[in-house]
């Protein structure tokens, strides 16, 4: 084992130094988006910090499901004590780890990893969720323990501890979390340019049925936002506002994938496909907007100011600065011995292989530097994935 994987190490041991990087060449924001996915979320922790030792600091951060928990940690922190509250959060919970040796190779490996998932099932994780008292099964129909199985009010502990929310409500850097309204469907993002954001808007971004509890936020509850939408990268891109934007999207199921061989193959990729990101979806949405609003932008040129009225004008200038976004994308590829219980297996060995794995991606990432600088010319969004280009 080394460093990251063995589990009596800390975390944030110095690797090799990551060269400061200056902020790319053209770019007015920088975004991180982090998708849902569970135990795999401590993937986006490595990213963060390969990102942090770059001095590639975000300027919007915003998640769904865990991904919504790692960016109330980072938002909620000043950037020198962020990676160490990330830390906290993934070593804490999953200190309740009884498997610390195990014979190596794919089979033992793959038996250990749906062991720690039991584990996990039976008993829950520490500062997160546990079990209710009441089965939801057999708990009386309307009582409070009758829809879900777990309790979060650990979490709720959790977040108060290691998230400074005065400090989100600053607006020092926006933040944004997505859910949806169990009564109408209707996918919503908590943005604190808009409301108030406290503890239980980030849990409801990550209250997926039928394990964990829905949330009550006034009048309305709410589950995990993934059960809609697994990404708020669509959430970036309509409000972003003629910025030219450097987006970090951090994707933990991946949309491409090998023909399953076996069930446990078979339901692992059922997962991926149901909360892939759609992120070719979004940026075509995107470039078709995007081209819409030239069009609109160069008929209005063509047309004398006198000729168009007050709101014509005011499109017209709107439309002078469209918008250029970069989406690098780093996708957790999961591994051979890993199965569909992979999102709720929080043993600490695959907690810290999953923040390698985030880091190291990242730092490869990083080395293409042509990436991160936008295009002078060239279509309105553009697609890296180093799984796809190459290292």
């Amino acid at each position: 084992m080394d460093m990251l994987t063995d589990p009596r190490t800390p975390l944030r041991k110095p690797l090799a130094p990551i060269e400061p990087l200056p902020r790319p060449e053209g770019v007015e924001r920088i975004g991180l988006v982090l998708q849902g996915g569970g135990a795999l979320g401590a993937y986006q922790a490595g990213v963060y910090q390969a990102l942090h030792e770059a001095g590639l600091e975000p300027d919007w951060v915003a998640g769904v499901s865990i991904g919504a928990i790692n960016s109330a940690i980072i938002a909620g922190n000043k950037p020198e004590h962020r990676v160490e509250k990330l830390e906290r959060f993934w070593m804490d919970i999953t200190a309740r780890d009884p498997l610390t040796a195990w014979p190596e190779g794919d089979a033992p490996r793959r038996l250990r990893n749906a062991l720690s998932a039991v584990n996990t099932t039976l008993f829950g994780q520490p500062g997160f969720f546990r079990p209710t008292p009441s089965h939801g099964w057999f708990a009386p129909r309307g009582s409070r323990a009758a829809t879900s199985l777990y309790d979060t009010s650990p979490l709720h502990s959790t977040l108060e501890k290691l998230v400074d929310f005065d400090l989100i409500n600053s607006r020092a850097l926006r933040f944004a979390v997505g859910a949806v309204d169990v009564a109408s469907a209707n996918f919503t993002y908590f943005d604190n340019t808009e409301v108030e954001i406290a503890p239980e808007h980030v849990m409801a971004s990550g209250a997926l049925p039928p394990a964990l509890p829905m949330v009550r936020i006034g009048s309305h509850y709410y589950w995990d936002g993934g059960l809609v939408s697994n990404t708020p990268l669509q959430h970036l891109l309509d409000n972003n506002r003629g910025n030219n934007m450097l987006v970090f999207q951090v994707d933990l199921f991946s949309a491409r994938g090998d023909i399953p061989r076996d069930m446990p193959e078979v339901l692992a990729r059922q997962k991926d496909i149901q909360y892939s990101s759609r992120t070719r979806t979004t940026t075509d949405h995107f470039l078709q907007t995007h081209r819409l609003r030239q069009a609109l932008r160069d008929a209005l040129n063509m047309l004398p100011d006198e000729q168009l009225s007050d709101a014509q004008r005011s499109a017209k200038a709107d439309l002078e600065h469209l918008s250029e976004v970069n989406i690098v994308q780093l996708i957790y590829q999961q591994k051979a011995y890993e199965g569909d219980a992979k999102d709720y297996e929080f043993s600490r060995l695959s907690m810290k292989e999953h923040w390698r794995s985030g880091y190291y991606d990242t730092r490869n990432t990083l080395a293409h530097k042509d990436w991160l600088t936008m295009k002078s010319s060239g279509p309105a969004v553009t697609s890296y994935d180093i799984h796809r280009h190459g290292e």
